[in-house]
């Protein structure tokens, strides 16, 4: 899948955060955002799963979405 640049205004702290661990990892700051939000929005599991199931990719992400919105209101 391609880039799109963005811009996203964060908290000084969190953008810290981002900062250290990038570099003690030595990945860059947009790497560190990326698997943040893959795992916020469990991304990597609908992969996973999407790969042993025979939802195409739009029905397993909508599926996905309204467990991970349940599960939320739940809270």
């Amino acid at each position: 899948m391609g880039k799109k640049k963005t811009t996203v205004y964060l908290d000084e702290d969190l953008l810290r955060a981002t900062k250290v661990m990038a570099a003690r990892s030595g990945r860059r700051e947009y790497q560190i955002v990326e698997e943040a939000l893959r795992r916020y929005l469990g991304l990597e599991s609908i992969r996973t799963i999407g790969a042993r199931s025979e939802l195409d990719e739009d029905q397993a992400l909508v599926l996905a979405y309204r467990e991970i919105h349940a599960e939320r209101r739940q809270r």
